[in-house]
Order: structure tokens, then C-alpha cells, then sequence
């Protein structure tokens, strides 16, 4: 027992707790605060981010999931598109003019390639409704092979379906645009169009004369003397010049025998510089007898194939296709840069 008399020693505080002891009724609240004084709190934790962890997996997977099924989705509807190509249908319609567009450069691969050009030319000749076909030009040339074909086309599916083929110019009918043109039965034109440019030509650069201010070595191995002819870091001797010009001199005989073999007797072979690859406009075309008269679609269809409805049967590239040769340009682009140092047959 403690002596209710005893006195403490001077200086001697009795020892109190700084922090009152936690009664039984305050254990709730203070494991609510603190979840780490809840039995068995460390399991419970590490479930919990074992689920999450497991969550997050499910989730990267469904997404790659999606994605790997969103690329073949794309792929396959490239692929259709790329197979379904929409022309007009072959089935008999009422009398109308067909119309087939020549626009851009005429080139392997573009939308006036021989290849679009022939395949809508083909189904306008088979209508039986189309009374006549209108090829709508507006371009400055392009491949001369490509207009060789083309107007070899021409007629031959001219003679084949007994139909006429008209010309009709927008802007510019030039070069190979006019190559094709000359096979149409007729030419027609606006006064300012401009019209002709019968002529070749091959261009290029050369930087031997900068290389050697700059104090650069060109190093081009080849197996044969002019493999590296026309190469623009080399010199062109007088020998691989002629070659060059007589070739050229060629195809612009072949061209020239095109137009007056297409024009015949409207062609007035007096004016100077006709062949020379000078060009005009509509109005003079139409004196030289380049062309045979001003006139539009509307004006052609109207009162000289007398079908007023047009129907146009152009062949284009729909947008899958044309996002599938961006792709295949691209995919082209990487091999090459990836080979360009390897020896090659060009």
C-alpha cells in the first residue's frame, strides 16, 4: 500500500504517459485509420495487386487483340477493293454519249495510264447505248508508250463496234495528249486551249563541273563502256550524244507519222515549225488543221453525236487502292535504299 503521509523527493515528478493507453472501444476507429493493424493485412494487399496486375494483362491483350483485328480488317477491304474495281455496268442503257477522261500526266501507273484508258474505253464501246465515245483531255503528255498504245486502241476498237471517237480538248492537249488525239475522228477545242508540242525530248543534269569545284570523286563501276550512260555525275561523251539524239530523232518520226496518218488531208503540212514541238492555241490549231473545230462535251454530245445524256466511263483508282500503292510505293522506296549499293541489271 502507499503511504497517503509519503512524501516524493524534491525534484521527482511521478512518470505519467505521454499518450493515453487506447481503451478497448477506441480499437475500431484506430484500425479504420490505420489498415495495417487489421489481422492479416499484408495478404489482403499483396490480392489485391496480384487482381490489378492481372487486369492490366487482360487489357494489354484485348487491345493488341483489337489492333492485330483492326490491320486485317484494312488488308481486307484493300483487297476487296483492290479485286472489285468499279466500272460502269455492261448492260444495255439508253442512247447516250460515253465519256472518258485523259487528265494528268499519261504514265505507267497513273490515271491515264494505258491500262485505266483501254479498260473504260473497252466498256463504253461494248454499250449498246453509247453512241459515240468523247475522250476528254486535258494534259501535257507524258510516256510515249503509253499513247502508242492507247492509239493503236483506238482505232482498232473503232473498226471493231463501227463507232465514232471524238476529241475533246480542256486546257491542254500536248505531246503524247496530242498522240492519242490524233486517232479520234475528229478534234475539237476551245479557242485559248493550248494544242500541239509534236516533239521528244529526254532530259537530265549534270554535276561533273560542281564536283570538281567541290573536290568530290564520283566512283561508278560498271561491265560495259556506256552502262553508266546518261549517269549525271559522269561526263557524256560525243559517242553516247548521238545515240542519245538518234533515238530520240526516232520516236519523233513515229510521232510524226501518227499525226498526219490520224489528220490526213486536214493537216497543213506548210506551217512552219508544226513538228518542230512548238505548241498553239486552240484557235490556231483549229487553221493548221490540227484540230477541226471549237466545241465542248455538251456541244459534241449535243449536235454531233445527237445523244444528250452523258455517261462517264473513266476508270479511277478508288481510295483503297490508291492507300494500297502509297503503301507499296513506300515498301518499294525501303528495298531499294536497302539494295542501292548491290550491283544491278537496269
Amino acid at each position: 500500500m502507499t503511504d497517503p503521509n509519503r512524501r516524493e523527493p524534491q525534484g521527482f515528478e511521478p512518470l505519467e504517459p505521454a499518450v493515453p493507453l487506447t481503451t478497448s472501444q477506441d480499437s475500431p476507429r484506430t484500425m479504420a485509420q490505420d489498415p495495417t493493424q487489421r489481422p492479416g493485412w499484408e495478404r489482403a494487399t499483396l490480392e489485391k495487386l496480384a487482381f490489378a496486375s492481372l487486369n492490366e494483362q487482360k487489357a494489354t491483350r484485348r487491345w493488341k487483340t483489337f489492333v492485330r483485328l483492326g490491320w486485317l480488317a484494312f488488308f481486307v477491304f484493300l483487297a476487296w477493293f483492290a479485286f472489285s474495281r468499279s466500272t460502269p455496268s455492261t448492260a444495255k442503257t439508253t442512247a447516250h454519249t460515253a465519256v472518258v477522261e485523259i487528265k494528268g500526266e499519261i504514265a505507267n501507273g497513273g490515271d491515264a495510264s494505258a491500262e485505266f484508258v483501254i479498260a473504260a474505253m473497252k466498256t463504253a464501246f461494248e454499250d449498246e447505248g453509247a453512241k459515240g465515245v468523247v475522250l476528254l483531255i486535258n494534259s501535257s503528255g507524258g510516256s510515249p508508250v503509253q499513247a502508242g498504245i492507247i492509239n493503236d486502241e483506238i482505232k482498232r476498237l473503232k473498226a471493231k463496234h463501227k463507232k465514232p471517237v471524238y476529241a475533246v480538248v480542256e486546257e491542254t492537249c500536248a505531246s503524247a495528249a496530242y498522240y492519242i488525239a490524233a486517232a479520234a475522228d475528229k478534234i475539237f477545242v476551245d479557242k485559248a486551249s493550248i494544242v500541239g508540242s509534236i516533239g521528244v525530248l529526254m532530259d537530265g543534269f549534270g554535276f561533273t563541273g560542281v564536283m570538281e569545284k567541290v573536290g568530290v570523286e564520283r566512283r561508278l563501276l560498271t561491265a560495259g563502256e556506256n552502262k553508266g550512260f546518261l549517269d549525271p555525275f559522269s561526263p557524256m561523251n560525243d559517242a553516247q550524244r548521238a545515240h542519245a539524239q538518234s533515238m530520240l530523232n526516232q520516236i519523233h518520226t513515229q510521232f510524226i507519222n501518227v499525226v498526219k496518218t490520224g489528220r490526213g488531208d486536214r493537216l497543213k503540212l506548210d506551217t512552219p515549225g508544226l513538228f518542230s514541238g512548238l505548241f498553239w492555241s486552240g484557235e490556231q490549231a483549229v487553221e493548221f488543221g490540227l484540230a477541226d473545230q471549237l466545241g465542248n462535251v455538251d456541244f459534241v454530245a449535243r449536235e454531233v453525236i445527237k445523244a444528250e445524256e452523258v455517261i462517264d466511263y473513266t476508270r479511277r483508282d478508288n481510295v483503297a487502292e490508291k492507300l494500297a500503292k502509297k503503301f507499296g510505293a513506300a515498301m518499294g522506296a525501303a528495298s531499294v535504299s536497302a539494295l542501292k549499293t548491290s550491283p544491278a541489271l537496269r
